[in-house]
């Protein structure tokens, strides 16, 4: 009965290291992840983790390729994003898991005691590994745009086909001692590179979303700036406003006593069409939506474009800054670029929190050269920002939508981006 009951303890013990170790992985990765909607999502993802952990992974020993099969379609149903994103992150974090086990497994089984080495060594190992990344990983889920998505993906599967190859495929290693002796030299050398490699990939990851966040905010506080030059500008010509006032009030004067009325309203009339007295531009509550579209709504009034919009937006919205210049600023420039292509130009903007819901819609001429769907139609494609594929994949990554067609003549792009927490 008590060796029973020791049986009993042990596999408990070692079901929770296991769920420890799953526990450490999970805490790793979950700030690279977008979740489907629900917590069910998480706990089978700290399942999935937890029983790739548990696995036994020889050199030579199929068992990585039956866990690929399980983990590969486990995971694309529990997260959510772009395919070139989901795919690269389960490649990571598949060689993450099994790089640190193959080691493990295959290099400690001489040892005495070897299960209960190795049932402490791998959360040991891959708790190690998460404290010293712990202080880098980010507090929200990292955002990269489709392109950096795609190269992350070229570059973990790299590390990804040398495990195969030097796990999955030496399976034959035990019909000769030299095969043997050389599969396992060559796993000695090659599955640190690809634990090395796999931890790597989500460094640059990091250093990646941190260069694309530096990117938008700057391109926001150059936004800003224009706008907070513009309202100096204001600032100025009401200041030589008030100075001149009593030489405009005695000029009127004088033409009224001498009865020139049609000359007073004229003068009056340019007093009061200029800058200084129409005050600075106020579009809606929020900050950054006001300074994004004053500024690119004043470029449409240069270029002369007629510009019919409705913007009500209060005063704070879930959306971040830089998402929501890079929406707006978009959708406006495209507008004014196929303007100038277009014989009647006009752009109209709707913008506004409706039930929820972040509700744009810009629409503009056609100017000829629309492409279907959400493709762009400059030549120079690589080096305009992001245009229409960027703002789509803002849209997904929040949770909404973007859409382009053709309508009543016109091309109109529509912008729909939940808003939690708002009526």
């Amino acid at each position: 009965m008590q060796e029973r009951l020791i049986a009993v303890l042990i596999y408990i013990c070692g079901f929770a290291l296991i769920f420890l170790t799953g526990a450490f992985i999970y805490r790793l990765m979950s700030p690279f992840i977008c979740f489907r909607k629900g917590r069910l999502t998480r706990i089978l993802l700290l399942l999935l983790y937890s029983g790739s952990c548990g696995m036994v992974i020889w050199i030579g020993d199929p068992n990585v390729l039956y866990t690929m099969l399980v983990f590969f379609p486990c995971f694309f149903l529990i997260t959510r994003g772009q395919p070139a994103q989901r795919l690269a992150l389960a490649m990571i974090s598949f060689c993450y898991i099994m790089s640190v086990c193959a080691i493990i497994d295959s290099y400690v089984y001489r040892l005495d005691y070897y299960d209960y080495i190795v049932r402490l060594l791998r959360p040991a190992i891959f708790g190690g590994i998460y404290f010293l990344f712990r202080k880098r990983l980010p507090a929200e889920p990292v955002s990269l745009s489709s392109g950096m998505w795609k190269l992350m993906l070229g570059l973990s599967a790299m590390p990804f086909f040398s495990l195969i190859a030097v796990v999955g495929m030496t399976y034959y290693r035990y019909e000769s001692v030299l095969v043997d002796i050389i599969s396992k030299n060559q796993g000695l050398a090659v599955l640190p590179v690809i634990l090395l490699g796999s931890l790597l990939l989500l460094r640059a990851i990091l250093a990646l979303a941190d260069y694309e966040r530096l990117q938008s905010e700057s391109r926001l506080s150059a936004l800003r700036e224009l706008y907070y030059q513009s309202l100096q500008r204001e600032q100025a010509q009401v200041r030589t406003l008030r100075h001149d006032m009593r030489n405009h009030m005695a000029a009127l004067q004088g033409l009224l006593e001498r009865g020139e009325t049609d000359k007073a309203a004229k003068y009056a009339g340019e007093l009061l069409g200029s800058p200084a007295l129409s005050g600075g531009r106020r579009i809606c509550a929020h900050e950054t939506a006001n300074a994004v579209l004053s500024v690119k709504l004043g470029e449409l009034e240069r270029l002369g474009i007629p510009a019919d919009y409705q913007v009500s937006l209060p005063e704070k919205l879930s959306i971040s800054d830089t998402d929501l210049c890079a929406l707006l600023g978009n959708a406006l420039d495209n507008a004014a670029e196929a303007c100038t292509k277009a014989e009647k130009p006009d752009v109209r903007l709707r913008c506004r929190l409706e039930k929820g819901m972040l509700m744009l819609i810009v629409s503009n001429p056609l100017a000829g050269d629309e492409k279907p769907g959400l493709a762009t139609t400059k030549s120079d494609s690589k080096n305009h920002g992001f245009g229409l594929p960027g703002m789509a994949e803002i849209a997904r990554r929040l949770g909404g939508s973007l859409d382009a067609c053709i309508k009543d003549g016109r091309f109109e792009l529509v912008a729909c981006i939940p808003q939690p927490g708002s009526d």
